[in-house]
């Protein structure tokens, strides 16, 4: 799930996942910082959720590392292809 708000060129996006599984981690990787890892923090609810400050305008691809392994995309955005053979999301402010 996605939470955007926008001031002037910023965006404040919050991303929360929601497991339906058993999950021991999950990090977000985006186009915004070249594909490194961020850890989310986890609710007590067992969502995991972090906030990113993020140029207006602009589209990026990003998807969700779940427990150091499988790539997941955010359903709430278009998805494109990866050089990987998966699917990443499509975040466009």
């Amino acid at each position: 799930m996605l939470t955007i708000k926008k001031n002037g060129n910023k965006a404040w996006v919050t991303f929360t996942f929601s497991p339906t599984n058993v999950v021991e981690n999950v990090a977000i990787l985006g186009e915004w910082n070249q594909w490194k890892e961020e850890p989310m923090k986890k609710k007590k609810n067992g969502d995991y959720y972090i906030t990113k400050v993020l140029t207006s305008g602009n589209s990026f691809q990003f998807g969700y590392k779940v427990n150091g392994n499988d790539w997941v995309r955010e359903e709430q955005c278009a998805s494109v292809p990866s050089p990987f053979t998966s699917q990443n999301s499509l975040l466009t402010l």
